[in-house]
């Protein structure tokens, strides 16, 4: 999968969710429990900044580590902390402290008259209450979310609008011999290719490299549009399949001892290039190795595709078709093709007549399946809906990143 634009940061931990959890699982343990809504979202713009809220949760630390209480950092940056009813003391503290932190700020300067930073709540006789307040800040944490995904939808939709001059034949020479003076690995980027299943974080199983088609425009040539001429950009990958293959010959670290994929043309794998790259791979390692073939490139010279498909099984590496939309399934047989993935490309109008798509999806193998462009929770919603448990996309890198630094934390639940 080549390289896309970034898009804007949404919000992935759904803090709501798993405040609504917690005190479901309370329910039968709610004497001496209790529980502060501080309400950050009232602060002014400029104090509600990620730094901030981060530094605000980490008031609360000792107690959670201590497991006295746990901290839900909410989707309108609201802090909602349940505690053990003996923590009083340390919880008023760290308020103090928050109330120190932000003390220029008007909601603190109201809250000496208003009290209007903290609601308290004791769930031996207000549980109903708080559960029924983490069900409406969740409903309203979910429509956020949908009008963030449908605002990456049309900022998608876009950026996806060609733009820049006509890729010529003259410009292709001048980007091919650009490229071979450039120093390309700054622009080598990863994405992981993650099992995701229920509720458990994303593990990933391999990690997909490739050259940033966006970066590399904005470096050799930012005003031409390098898609205007499909056969001419064909002929452009072929290029960076080369240099790709190179930088990783020329690999100083663990790359070519496996879990990678690599975008590669047809021809790229009958090629003196891949050989050398073959040379390097340990031989252990090849299973471990997923070359990603275009659908046009399998298409345009099918005779090729076999023969390289069949070099590549012989050597142990595994084949995936990349880039398939749901409509194009139909004329893609994976198994006739001998092909031991594919990519189809999430897009929201699959979950219409959600029953046939899904016995198409079935007939092909679910678990051969890795869904793509995964930017939103929904499209792993619907992934799971249907069987599949491989994922790919912005939204299971970011999930991946707040699952290791949530580990890297080491929080614990209090019981």
């Amino acid at each position: 999968m080549l390289g896309s634009p970034p898009i804007a940061k949404a919000r992935v931990a759904s803090q709501e969710h798993l405040l609504l959890d917690y005190l479901n699982r309370l329910e039968r343990h709610r004497s001496d429990r209790r529980a502060v809504h501080i309400h950050l979202s009232g602060l002014s713009k400029q104090n509600q900044r990620e730094q901030h809220l981060r530094i605000a949760a980490a008031t609360f630390d000792n107690l959670v580590k201590m497991l006295q209480a746990q901290a839900f950092t909410l989707g309108n940056a609201d802090l909602m902390v349940v505690y053990k009813a003996q923590a009083q003391d340390e919880v008023e503290s760290s308020i103090v402290k928050l109330r120190f932190l932000f003390s220029d700020d008007q909601l603190i300067i109201d809250d000496a008259q208003k009290g209007t930073l903290c609601t308290w709540y004791d769930l031996e006789k207000e549980y109903d209450v708080l559960v029924a307040l983490a069900q409406r800040m969740l409903a309203e944490e979910q429509a956020r979310r949908r009008a963030e995904q449908e605002q990456a939808g049309l900022e998608m939709r876009a950026l996806a609008k060609p733009k820049g001059a006509p890729f010529t034949p003259e410009l292709l020479a001048r980007v091919e011999a650009g490229l071979g003076q450039a120093d390309l690995s700054n622009l080598m980027r990863r994405q992981a290719v993650c099992a995701i299943v229920g509720q458990s974080p994303p593990q990933p199983v391999f990690h997909e490299l490739f050259i940033s088609i966006a970066d590399l425009r904005q470096t050799l040539m930012p005003n031409v549009n390098m898609n205007s001429s499909p056969w001419l950009f064909q002929q452009l990958t072929e290029t960076l399949d080369r240099r790709v293959l190179s930088l990783l010959n020329k690999h100083d670290d663990r790359t070519l001892e496996g879990d990678i994929s690599i975008n590669l043309n047809v021809s790229t794998i009958l090629s003196p290039e891949f050989m050398v790259f073959d040379d390097n791979v340990k031989a252990g390692m090849r299973g471990t190795i997923v070359l990603e073939l275009q659908k046009v490139d399998i298409f345009a010279d099918l005779g090729a595709y076999l023969f390289a498909r069949d070099f590549a099984h012989d050597r142990g590496y595994r084949i995936c078709v990349d880039g398939l939309a749901y409509s194009m399934l139909p004329f893609v047989d994976r198994e006739r093709l001998g092909a031991d993935l594919i990519k189809l490309i999430w897009d929201p109008s699959l979950t219409d007549e959600k029953d046939q798509k899904t016995d198409a999806l079935r007939r092909i193998g679910v678990t051969r399946i890795i869904l793509a462009r995964c930017d939103t929770p929904s499209a792993i919603e619907y992934g799971h809906s249907v069987g599949i448990t491989l994922f790919q996309g912005r939204h299971v890198e970011q999930t991946l990143m707040n699952d290791v630094r949530r580990r890297g934390i080491g929080r614990a639940r209090p019981r």
